[in-house]
């Protein structure tokens, strides 16, 4: 049984063809159409209903500032205590 080797030189014109084809297919006019939500974002954060603007966006803005926050101090907090723990330098 012979086994044939592959001729290398069909391969790049090959995957340029498979990319230009993919680039193509992905920047078409066809694409199915957005809704504009803009205005309604607009709308929901110039209101002026006493809230903080990372508050207004609703629980899930709540939820990531708390989250970002209690990370934030954990960090902080290990730091200075890592940095307390560690040996000091003798002049």
């Amino acid at each position: 049984m012979s086994f044939r080797l592959c001729n290398r030189s069909h391969y790049p014109s090959r995957y340029i063809y498979k990319t230009a084809f993919l680039a193509r297919r992905t920047f078409t006019t066809s694409a199915r159409q957005l809704r504009n939500k803009v205005p309604e974002a607009q709308k929901l954060f110039q209101e002026d209903n006493g809230l903080p603007v990372h508050i207004k966006g609703g629980t899930s803005d709540v939820m990531l500032y708390r989250a970002t926050m209690i990370l934030s101090g954990t960090c902080y907090s290990l730091y200075w205590l890592l940095l307390a723990a560690a040996p000091q330098k003798n002049a």
